[in-house]
């Protein structure tokens, strides 16, 4: 690590809802943040009106210079990053992995603040696969950068509970506030010394992209790998299957005791759907039809005829 008088120039890289309040946490700091690099625009919702990623929408609420390039490896775009001489580089679920080229520019290090306790779950949906792992514990872990995938030495952790409540969307939330008290510590103790790089120690694991196809619900499985799938599916791609004549999300579901049918809807009432898995019944709590809102199975029931026996896709 570099000593001496630093200026604190931090290059924030970040896209999602998770990344803002890390960069929130280093403004109310009174470090500087002259640059923010995130992905491009992309169109959201029905009307795929063209959106920018969070991170973009607070950086420039908050007067910070914003870039999204294309090519992480053009040189116009390494030559502005090296023209503002940082001290960190700091990533926080950017998206992309950066080369070689950008992580020598720092003078101190290029930070990366990854959803959970290295070395398990390396890659780009630790969140995720805490959660259809059936981990009860995850966390935060500040790393040095290399260029291996999330390989690099480890500065802090902190641990976060997994609830039986616990969604990828509720769970993200909470880990990107403990993460963002987390990396604000890393950057001071190692501004002021006190914070000590080590290797990872220990088997890796890993957690690889999600992709909207990977969301489709197997009913080989038991009801509860099921559960934790639906889970950590929530909210994106979505947990899917095939009700019917439409394909319906599940939102949220409960194993239960039992014997069924991997897939057939054992119990149709006013307001449950039973269905069968390869051990135990899933209840099914609530739905979100294609191209619909979110709703109770009461609602979701009212004008279908649904019967038991019906095998699902």
């Amino acid at each position: 690590m570099a000593e001496g008088k630093l200026t604190k120039n931090i290059i924030y890289f970040g896209t999602p809802e998770f990344s803002v309040p890390s960069l929130d946490g280093i403004l109310r700091a009174g470090l500087q943040v002259p640059l923010v690099v995130t992905q491009s625009d992309k169109p959201k919702g029905r009307g795929h009106v063209m959106a920018m990623p969070p991170v973009k929408e607070f950086a420039i609420s908050h007067g910070i210079r914003v870039i999204q390039p294309l090519r992480l490896k053009d040189e116009n775009f390494i030559d502005t990053l090296k023209s503002i001489n940082p001290d960190f580089i700091v990533v926080v679920a950017y998206g992309r992995i950066l080369p070689k080229a950008i992580l020598d520019i720092p003078k101190v290090a290029p930070i990366n603040l990854h959803a959970s306790l290295l070395p398990k779950l390396r890659g780009a949906s630790p969140i995720a696969w805490a959660i259809i792992n059936g981990e009860t514990k995850t966390g935060v872990t500040t790393m040095v950068m290399s260029e291996g995938l999330d390989e690099g030495d480890i500065l802090l952790r902190e641990e976060v509970e997994i609830t039986d409540d616990d969604t990828a969307k509720t769970l993200g939330i909470r880990l990107s506030v403990v993460g963002s008290g987390l990396l604000v510590r890393t950057l001071e103790g190692l501004i002021n010394g006190s914070v000590k790089k080590t290797p990872q120690i220990g088997t890796p694991s890993y957690a690889p992209p999600l992709k909207k196809q990977d969301g489709r619900i197997d009913w080989r499985r038991s009801a509860r790998e099921i559960f934790l799938f639906i889970r950590g599916m929530e909210p994106w791609p979505g947990a899917y299957t095939r009700i019917g004549n439409e394909t319906v999300k599940i939102l949220k579901a409960k194993p239960l005791d039992g014997t069924g049918t991997e897939g057939r809807i054992e119990t149709v009432t006013g307001d449950s759907i039973t269905i069968g898995t390869a051990k135990g019944l899933l209840s099914v709590i609530e739905v979100k039809p294609q191209g619909k809102r979110a709703m109770s199975v009461k609602e979701f029931l009212q004008g279908r005829r649904l019967k038991g026996g019906e095998l699902l896709i």
